[in-house]
């Protein structure tokens, strides 16, 4: 029985990004094995490439900024929201998240430019214990479908200023909201849960919103400072 709960967990970890298993190889780069199960790079730790601003041919010329191998959201300065340059259908997104206290920031998917006032979901990422948005309900906490469904209750957050590791799975009509290893969020498109939630949203007069749609990745800029670094993808299309 041991054996085989360890044979299970190698090809757990496996399966999952360099962030998450850990391994001692250095951020934004991939392992042999990432590279065999598909996975690619979304930062390269040097540069912007293969990012733009929403709605915008360039990145914008303040608010974001590459150091020391991470992308910045530079506090207090509105530079607006950048998404990647490519569109994604079915995949699994693997990134690590900083934030300080009273924080705020997200990242956003099914993201479309013909939509500006509500461009996607969002997984959101916050300050959950300091931030004021806290106090309007799980449903804007840390790993929630942002303001139509909560994250679990017992989900494992690390503290402010440390990094947490977040995992988005998107196959079909299903989609996964994952932290620091544990599935937090499930639902699917369409779905009862999805439909109530909207209708009691910020989003509920929003046409499309709610479907899925290949569409571009999002990093939020919500002002406050915010740190992002291995940011991987693989693409999970037939």
């Amino acid at each position: 029985m041991k054996a085989r709960r360890s044979l299970l967990l190698a090809a757990t970890l496996l399966a999952l990004p360099a962030s998450a298993a850990e391994p001692a190889t250095p951020p934004n780069t991939l392992t042999e094995a990432e590279r065999q199960a598909g996975w690619r790079l979304l930062f390269d730790g040097r540069s912007f490439a293969g990012w733009r601003g929403y709605r915008r041919p360039d990145m914008p010329a303040q608010g974001w900024r590459v150091r020391d191998g991470l992308i910045e959201k530079v506090g207090g300065e509105r530079g607006g929201d950048i998404i990647t340059a490519e569109t994604f259908g079915d995949f699994e997104f693997s990134w690590e998240w900083r934030l300080e206290r009273a924080g705020n920031n997200g990242v956003k998917y099914f993201v479309t430019e013909d939509r500006p006032s509500s461009p996607g979901h969002e997984y959101q990422l916050l300050d959950d214990h300091a931030h004021p948005d806290a106090r309007a309900g799980a449903h804007r906490l840390t790993a929630a479908f942002y303001d139509v469904l909560p994250a679990a209750a017992d989900k494992p957050l690390k503290p402010v200023g440390e990094w947490n590791h977040s995992r988005l799975v998107v196959r079909g009509r299903e989609v996964e909201h994952w932290l620091n290893g544990a599935l937090v969020l499930r639902y699917e498109l369409g779905g009862d849960a999805v439909k109530a939630g909207l209708a009691q949203s910020k989003f509920k007069d929003q046409p499309g919103f709610g479907e899925k749609i290949r569409g571009h990745l999002m990093l939020t800029d919500h002002t406050d400072p915010c740190w992002f670094r291995n940011l991987k993808l693989r693409p999970l299309d037939p």
